[in-house]
């Protein structure tokens, strides 16, 4: 019967620590949302962003609020599912064909700053 509190000691330890671990990454992640909006905000204010004024600070207001939700998030490899999915409206050939520009195989050009990224690739095709 001696091991029992010894057990619940140790699980009130073990439970204090992750939650005081939790907290301190909600607060570091809390600080790093700050300091991403002050730093969006002075892009914002600078004129360097590629937007007018009213929609970046508007925009910076919006990532700030969903960050402290905890949606934001960088996730590399929904990028390229997400590219994908515009390929679905396409049929067969030019499905697949879409399918490479996406990725990033052929010729691409431009920036999503300068208005877009024009993504281009040649198929050659026998005359019949």
């Amino acid at each position: 019967m001696k091991n029992i509190p010894f057990l619940l000691g140790a699980w009130t330890l073990a439970a204090g620590t992750v939650l005081c671990a939790t907290s301190a990454s909600a607060a570091g992640s809390a600080a790093d949302a700050q300091a991403r909006y002050r730093q969006d905000m002075s892009v914002c204010n600078s004129g360097q962003s590629n937007q007018d004024a009213a929609t970046c600070r508007l925009e910076a207001r919006n990532a700030l609020a969903e960050a402290r939700r905890g949606g934001l998030t960088a996730a590399p490899d929904r990028y390229q599912s997400n590219a994908l999915q515009r390929c679905g409206v396409f049929k067969d050939a030019d499905r697949s064909d879409c399918e490479l520009r996406m990725k990033a195989q052929g010729n691409n050009q431009g920036s999503v700053a300068a208005g877009g990224i024009l993504r281009e690739s040649v198929t050659v095709v026998p005359a019949k």
